[in-house]
């Protein structure tokens, strides 16, 4: 008998929504995002993790060496996974149907760059379907970007032509949050996730901010390296609205008016973030900035001495020598070992005209780093920065420069927002696993958050059935397409020949699609996904599934097939 109560009917679509954890879910209903964070976090599977010889020695590390530990880890045994395939195809107009009572159509636009939205100039620039792999169907089409728990991430290992476990960028982001609290022990309120249209990633608290990145960290120093690497994880700040930042005191969106997260955790937020995306000009950064605005890089020249003698380098060359050496422009202590892996042929015995000397800038700045912000200062810059006398080129350098040392996220607006909510999930780092379910079990009731966290974690023994039931039968579209050309008896044949292997532990049940995707379930998950290809194949059939402590029965109008369970749940349903 199920001890919890039923989800009402105006909250099914949100409780069945943390089931199935697509991207436009979470938009719509921004709960799941930390609902995902807590499911990882009850998880027995990330737990084991402390027991790994990789993290044998943790304790002794300061926090950010641990992160770099954990970031190793996340990149050995999780690869970055976009594949449309994974999770099928539903349709716009569909999915604004479903979300209409809660969000228009105008809004939904603003979420997603496949209902129209395409963010800053940058992404102008993209056929964002072509980008997608969507041009090669009606312009209606939408792939279901589902969310992973940390089982079905690890679950791709058993997936044809995956190496290890994959999941894609809030897969990655809600796994990150997890076990930076409990393998590298952050505390949660120091973890902020950041949710933008297209893409999603993590702020951590500590020394002077890191930022997740798919599988990779992101420091300060790094932020304002130059590099491709550094550009792309830079991308979706500064192109993209924010629209849902969240911590464990609650979260903040861009659409809706009301706000759950702490005022005072939002505004520290804030601050840390401007601090981490915010630098002064010194010799190393303008370097860093040529590195990244290559087409500035015509202005410049490099002054060598070789055997005494005064030669100058096009500075486009230096960088070119870059790629492949461990020596750097930006480098004082490196650079005039990378000058001397250059070939002589390319210096020159005269200053080059109309090209300002980097080692002048770099004397000027040794002892004078300049924020953007002292107009003075930047003034006196620009006096020094003088590209063949062309004042137009001269101020795209400094208002790039600018714009190089200076981000301001565009985070959702406070000045409008309606702050109040149930309060934080206090668990501290250090607590165990029973005392951590223990303590979201006591909130449910009263906490949304703690509540949706246990249907995320698909724990059919403490939750209602409705929700699963909801989101298996009406989003589950690639055991359906998959299985379409084969007659009714192949099809029992094929779930009945899946090994009787469930990704879950204990009373926790795969979806459909992730039955079918990893080729495994128990008797359980298996006769609920024929039941979901049977009904989309014979809508008019009545299907009764019979749950029992070491069985699971489905009924199929004359027929009727049995699987062995070891789920231990007991329930009738008819669908």
């Amino acid at each position: 008998m199920n001890r919890y109560p039923e989800i009402p009917e105006d909250q099914l679509e949100k409780y069945s929504s943390a089931i199935s954890l697509s991207d436009m879910e979470i938009f719509v209903f921004p709960e799941l995002l930390y609902g995902l964070v807590l499911a990882n976090i009850m998880s027995p599977r990330i737990w084991k993790w402390k027991e790994h010889e990789w993290f044998a020695k943790l304790d002794a590390m300061k926090p950010y060496k641990k992160i770099q530990r954990l970031k190793q880890f996340i990149i050995d045994h999780y690869e970055f996974n976009l594949d449309l395939d994974t999770w099928g195809l539903t349709t716009k107009e569909s999915e604004i149907e479903r979300f209409k009572p809660f969000m228009d159509e105008k809004m939904i636009s603003q979420s997603n760059a496949l209902f129209g939205y395409e963010g800053d100039k940058h992404y102008f620039s993209l056929d964002i379907r072509k980008h997608f792999g969507l041009d090669k169907y009606n312009s209606n089409i939408i792939p279901f970007w589902k969310t992973e728990t940390l089982e079905a991430m690890d679950a791709f290992s058993h997936k044809e032509n995956y190496r290890v476990g994959a999941g894609e960028c809030v897969s990655l982001s809600t796994l990150y949050a997890a076990a930076l609290f409990i393998i590298c022990d952050i505390p949660l309120e120091d973890i902020f996730l950041i949710a933008t249209p297209l893409h999603s990633q993590n702020f951590i608290n500590v020394n002077d901010g890191v930022l997740t990145n798919n599988r990779r960290l992101v420091t300060k120093n790094m932020w304002f390296n130059g590099t491709d690497l550094t550009a792309r994880a830079q991308r979706a700040l500064r192109h993209e609205q924010v629209t849902i930042v969240v911590n464990n005191t609650g979260y903040i969106h861009t659409v809706y008016d009301e706000a759950t997260i702490a005022p005072d955790s939002f505004e520290r937020f804030r601050k840390k973030l401007d601090a981490f995306t915010t630098t002064e000009i010194t010799f190393e950064i303008l370097a860093n900035f040529l590195r990244e605005r290559s087409e500035f890089q015509k202005c410049f020249q490099i002054k060598y001495l070789r055997h005494g003698k005064e030669q100058y380098l096009p500075i486009e060359r230096a960088y070119a020598y870059e790629h492949g050496s461990p020596y750097k422009v930006s480098d004082n202590a490196t650079r005039d070992k990378l000058l001397e892996q250059i070939d002589e042929y390319d210096f020159y015995t005269e200053p080059i005209e109309g090209r300002i000397q980097l080692n002048k800038l770099s004397d000027y700045l040794k002892n004078n780093p300049i924020s953007h912000f002292d107009e003075d200062n930047m003034r006196g810059l620009a006096e020094k920065i003088d590209c063949t006398g062309d004042m137009e080129r001269k101020m795209s350098v400094i208002e790039g420069l600018v714009d190089f040392v200076h981000l301001e996220p565009e985070l959702p607006e406070t000045a409008n927002k309606t702050f109040g909510g149930p309060g934080p999930i206090n668990i501290q780092p250090g607590a165990t696993r029973e005392e951590i379910l223990d303590h979201l079990s006591g909130l449910r009731a009263t906490h949304v958050i703690a509540d949706l966290a246990f249907y995320a974690s698909r724990d059919l023994s403490t939750t209602d059935w409705a929700p699963f039931i909801k989101a298996g039968m009406e989003r589950n579209p690639v055991i359906i397409a998959d299985t379409k050309t084969l007659s009714d008896d192949e099809l029992v044949e094929a779930l009945a020949g899946i090994p009787n292997e469930s990704i879950y532990d204990g009373a926790r049940l795969a979806q459909p699609d992730e039955v079918w995707n990893f080729q495994r379930g128990d008797g359980l998950e298996r006769a609920f996904a024929l039941a979901n290809a049977w009904k989309a194949r014979h809508p008019e059939a009545a299907i009764e599934l019979l749950a029992g402590e070491d069985e699971a029965r489905l009924k199929l109008g004359g027929r009727e097939i049995v699987f062995e369970s070891r789920k231990g749940l007991s329930k009738t349903v008819h669908l």
